[in-house]
């Protein structure tokens, strides 16, 4: 069965896109911590980060890494922490969450965002990529 990110890279299911490359894609989460918290996603849907291959894991913090330049550059924050759980989706992920002390890692803490934030944002670290 399908995980809900692979419904997204198959448009099955809309998302605030940010960026994507051929085996990647960036989109905010939908139940942020901050404001600009962005997932970072192999396209290929794989459960488990550490059965990714060398290639397909350096290409997705590569792809990270150039999002999360992006989104420090478009949210005031004091650094943008890299989260990998796994345990909530079943297709890999990197969490991308702007942060000011470690409290901000909390997942149990979501930020109440409307559509029209959601845009803002995703707009700002578009606007911001290299």
């Amino acid at each position: 069965m399908s995980s809900i990110f692979t419904k997204i890279v198959e448009g099955k299911i809309p998302c605030y896109k940010i960026d994507e490359s051929e085996d990647c894609l960036a989109f905010l989460d939908i139940n942020p911590n901050a404001y600009g918290h962005t997932l970072c996603i192999l396209k290929r849907e794989v459960d488990y980060i550490f059965d990714l291959s060398d290639h397909e894991y350096l290409s997705l913090m590569k792809f990270s890494k150039k999002i999360a330049k992006a989104l420090k550059k478009s949210v005031n924050c004091e650094r943008i922490a890299v989260s990998v759980v796994g345990l909530e989706v079943p297709h890999v992920h990197v969490h991308l969450i702007p942060i000011n002390s470690m409290k901000d890692l909390d997942f149990s803490n979501n930020l109440e965002m409307q559509k029209n934030n959601f845009e803002e944002v995703c707009n700002k670290i578009k606007s911001n990529l290299v």
